[in-house]
């Protein structure tokens, strides 16, 4: 599943050229932004059915946090 998850990242920011890691800072990609910020949190609704709250994302600064919390929910 953390592939899955990582992948379905990878997807959404529209990263190339490289793999990415549970314990990636994603908030320190070059392609995270406000957009990317919606775009992941409708991307995880629409293949997990879970939200995740825009300010719940003050808390989580890793991709392994990111996944934990989607993780419980689902």
């Amino acid at each position: 599943m953390e592939e899955k998850f990582l992948n379905l990242i990878k997807e959404t920011l529209e990263i190339e050229g490289r793999d990415l890691k549970m314990d990636d800072r994603f908030k320190e990609y070059s392609e995270w932004d406000s957009l990317g910020l919606l775009s992941v949190i409708a991307a995880i609704d629409e293949e997990y059915g879970v939200i995740v709250e825009g300010n719940k994302f003050k808390d989580i600064d890793t991709l392994a946090q990111l996944f934990a919390e989607v993780d419980q929910k689902v």
